[in-house]
């Protein structure tokens, strides 16, 4: 992973109808290590980690790096977006430099069917156009995870390609902020 570029971070901030995209604090150590400890989010993510060794690798205050947001409800942390540079040693690239923005989220099982991903996710990709308008955003995600590809159609992410990566079949779909020309 490599920084998104000039863009000005942390953002101020970020308000949606009921959340808060922030960057992450002290307090939201707890919610980082469940979503790590996690099998039911960890599930499409090469599985969960043992809680005690999240107790000792996550620092004090977690998450503090640019591209990652805290989603925030209520005043508390129910899950994560990050923008990143996808790495160009990896499968699936729709640039000929490689290197595009990738959106990747995780968010708590007591988060899911809510609608909470697709509007943080919306609004996010929101400053993301912002900030470097007219770049392109992909999003990949193993083809059994139902719920993911799913955001992903709601999002307006369209397929480019499927590739197989970690032992299972990935789906890659792009999303450009672009107008198309006639």
């Amino acid at each position: 992973m490599t920084e998104l570029g000039p863009v000005a971070w942390p953002p101020a901030p970020m308000r949606t109808e009921r959340l808060v995209l922030r960057e992450s604090e002290v307090r939201d150590r707890a919610a980082f290590i469940e979503l790590f400890a996690s099998p039911e989010v960890r599930t499409y993510l090469g599985g969960p980690r043992p809680r005690d060794e999240l107790e000792r690798a996550v620092p004090e205050l977690p998450g503090r790096r640019q591209g990652l947001f805290v989603i925030d409800f209520e005043g508390a942390m129910i899950g994560t977006i990050t923008l990143d540079r996808r790495d160009a040693e990896r499968p699936g690239q729709v640039r000929p430099d490689a290197g595009e923005a990738e959106l990747g989220y995780m968010f708590l099982p007591e988060a899911w069917g809510h609608g909470y991903a697709a509007e943080a996710c919306a609004a996010a990709l929101g400053w993301f156009t912002d900030e470097l308008p007219d770049e392109p955003v992909v999003l990949c995600t193993q083809t059994a995870n139902d719920r993911s590809m799913r955001l992903a159609a709601k999002l307006g992410f369209t397929e480019v390609q499927r590739f197989e990566e970690w032992g299972a079949e990935q789906w890659m779909g792009v999303w450009s902020p672009a107008t198309p020309s006639d």
